[in-house]
C-alpha cells in the first residue's frame, strides 16, 4: 500500500483538477453543463482519483493498471480542453496554462509507469 499523498505525480494532478475548477469550468456555457463540461470534469478528476485507486493495490502490476487509466483520463481531458478552445468557449492566455499542466501530469504519467514496468 502506497500513500498517493506523498507521490509527486498525485500532488500535480490535484493541482490540475483545482486549476480546471477555478479556471475552465467557470467559464463553459450553461448549455454546455450537461455535455463537454460535465465530461471534463469528469476526466479531470478521474486522474487523481485513479492514482488514489491505485495506491490500494498490492503489486506493481495492479498499481500500472490504474495509473493508465489516469493517462487515459489525461488525453481525455486534454483532447476536451483542445475542444473547448477551438470551439471559442475559451480564449488561447486561458488554454495555453492548462494544457501545459496537463502535459506536465501526462509525462510525470508515462514516467511513473515507465519505471514500475522495469522495476523487478
Amino acid at each position: 500500500m502506497r500513500d498517493y499523498k506523498k507521490l509527486d505525480v498525485w500532488k500535480k494532478a490535484h493541482l490540475l483538477t483545482k486549476q480546471m475548477y477555478k479556471d475552465i469550468l467557470p467559464l463553459m456555457p450553461v448549455e454546455e453543463r450537461f455535455a463537454l463540461t460535465n465530461q471534463l470534469r469528469r476526466s479531470t478528476y478521474s486522474i487523481p482519483l485513479n492514482i488514489v485507486e491505485g495506491c490500494g493495490k498490492n503489486t506493481n502490476k495492479d498499481f500500472v493498471h490504474y495509473l493508465d487509466n489516469a493517462l487515459g483520463s489525461a488525453h481525455e481531458a486534454e483532447y476536451t480542453c483542445y475542444l473547448i478552445y477551438d470551439l471559442g468557449y475559451i480564449e488561447q492566455s486561458q488554454y495555453d496554462p492548462i494544457h501545459q499542466s496537463i502535459s506536465e501530469v501526462k509525462a510525470m504519467l508515462i514516467s511513473f509507469i515507465k519505471f514500475l514496468r522495469d522495476e523487478k
